[in-house]
């Protein structure tokens, strides 16, 4: 077998991000394709309300805790090898879900998905990250990845409700057999190999276990909230045990050999910045999914098509300002401007949703937020995202990485606990204050919530956007790269053939 160097111009490499970006799609739409598709499932398995959740649990759990394990791999046993790995045992857990004669099969293959979606994830922005080494070339490939990333979720509306009114809600789980197909081939063929100097690095065994636990303990803490409430003790529980292993795993990084997640990648000013801005993006815009799907089938009465298609709107202009942005304005105004203004964007939008009610329309009350929204985060993610794995040496990529994917999901899994919680206390509160209680009143009190719940998801793109504002350096400062060679600085890929 020999090994051919790619030359930076070759254009397999954008076949490359087309292959990186189905697999992406893939993992992101995963955590949002099934929700549509609850309900038909609990009929069909008959499984109870309260055994639900874990539906989505089991494969947030999974996803959560191992996301830094599979961005190390990554590293160690080589992207293109880890990535079909990903690709082939995702498949496999999809098509057991999509089969499952029972709750509790189902369960477990949710769970399997995440397993192999924590492998997926951080090497597909790895792969791209050591793909694309020259700056035009990132820049726009990051574009197209941060609008993938940010509009998965919304295509998983609109794909869940198809597949479930036009099929069947197995085919929600089937489709990802599909798609990994595709990626498959497109991974043997187009997806470099990545040439090794020196010696291979050991697997930080003790960092792994205590960071695995830590994050699983913390997201477990946040969907415990969710359903039972911040005053349960397994909640309050969960969620200090995670703090202490947090503790812990810092400070064995700090002494340890071959450090799972070497600190300079995540203190260096500018990946720290864009990390926490990549968390708060995923904590408040869990409230536009999650709360503008329940206005438009509960009080304007759409189906599940009609309201993935009302994400569509978002989409377009979530690809269109991430498109602008990468090509042409983060290179002139950096991330220290970009990511602060999607946040104030942000703001923008959730404020404009506060003001629905029941005698609201789509167009201009839900449109117009929506793409405002939609631009938000074409704005900051790509930025975002191209920041946090700028700088890293070549063999950290794959864990610099998964931290991107880990503040996603530790966001997300913040802000549907946090406001789930919220807003059903102010339903609750609303309630008490008006009885008796009649369908208007129901009505009145759900739209109440959800108003709660954008007003604090303004609150964390406020903060989001001071916090940026601080954090990020002026352009010219550039990355400490101190403890970081460059990417660039490192051999080119190769490709096995």
């Amino acid at each position: 077998m020999s090994e051919t160097i790619i030359p930076a111009v070759d254009n397999r490499r954008w076949l490359t991000l087309v292959v990186v970006g189905l697999a992406q799609l893939m993992v992101v739409l995963d955590a949002t394709v099934v929700n549509i598709a609850l309900p038909s499932a609990q009929a069909d398995l008959g499984f109870s309300d309260g055994d639900r959740q874990w539906i989505i649990t089991a494969y947030s759990l999974a996803f959560g805790s191992l996301l830094l394990l599979g961005g190390r791999l990554s590293d160690l046993i080589g992207r293109k090898r880890t990535f079909i790995i990903g690709l082939i045992g995702f498949a496999i857990a999809s098509a057991l879900g999509g089969a499952a004669g029972s709750f509790e099969l189902l369960v477990a293959a949710r769970a399997l998905q995440g397993v192999f979606g924590a492998l997926l994830a951080p090497t597909a922005l790895a792969v791209l990250t050591t793909t694309f080494t020259v700056p035009k070339e990132r820049a726009r490939a990051f574009g197209v990845f941060g609008a993938i990333a940010g509009a998965g979720g919304a295509v998983g509306l609109l794909l869940g409700g198809v597949l479930t009114e036009s099929l069947d809600w197995r085919w929600n789980l089937y489709i990802n057999v599909v798609i990994a197909a595709v990626a498959l081939v497109g991974a043997l063929v187009f997806v470099p190999t990545i040439a090794r100097s020196g010696d291979r690095p050991r697997l930080d065994i003790p960092g792994t276990l205590l960071v695995s636990a830590a994050l699983f303990a913390l997201v477990f803490g946040f969907s415990h909230a969710e359903t039972d409430g911040w005053d349960a003790p397994l909640t309050w529980g969960m969620l200090a045990g995670s703090g202490v292993l947090l503790v812990a795993f810092v400070l064995w990084q700090l002494r340890a050999s071959h450090p799972l997640l070497p600190l300079a990648i995540v203190l260096d000013r500018n990946r720290g910045a864009a990390y926490l801005s990549v968390l708060i993006a995923g904590a408040g815009m869990f409230g536009i999914f999650l709360f503008v799907t329940y206005y438009l089938q509960a009080t304007l009465g759409y189906s599940p098509i009609q309201t993935g298609l009302a994400f569509l709107p978002m989409i377009g202009m979530l690809v269109l300002a991430a498109q602008i942005g990468t090509n042409f304005l983060v290179p002139r105004l950096g991330p220290k401007i970009m990511v602060p203004a999607g946040m104030i964007l942000g703001v923008i939008a959730m404020v404009l949703l506060t003001r629905l009610d029941e005698s609201s329309s789509y167009a201009p009350n839900v449109l117009i937020p929506l793409m405002i929204m939609g631009t938000a985060m074409g704005t900051m993610m790509p930025a975002s995202m191209q920041t946090a794995t700028l700088g890293v040496d070549r063999q950290f990529a794959g864990v610099a990485s998964a931290m991107v994917n880990t503040s996603q999901q530790v966001g997300g899994s913040i802000g549907t606990a946090l406001l789930n919680t919220l807003a059903a206390t102010a339903a609750t509160d609303y309630l008490a204050a008006h009885a008796p209680v009649t369908a208007e009143v129901a009505t009145k009190a759900a739209l109440a919530s959800y108003a709660t719940a954008y007003w604090w998801g303004a609150g964390f793109f406020a903060v989001g956007a001071v916090m940026s504002a601080l954090l990020f350096r002026r352009r010219g400062d550039g990355l400490s790269l101190s403890h970081a060679p460059r990417a660039a600085d490192d051999a080119e890929p190769v490709l096995a053939h």
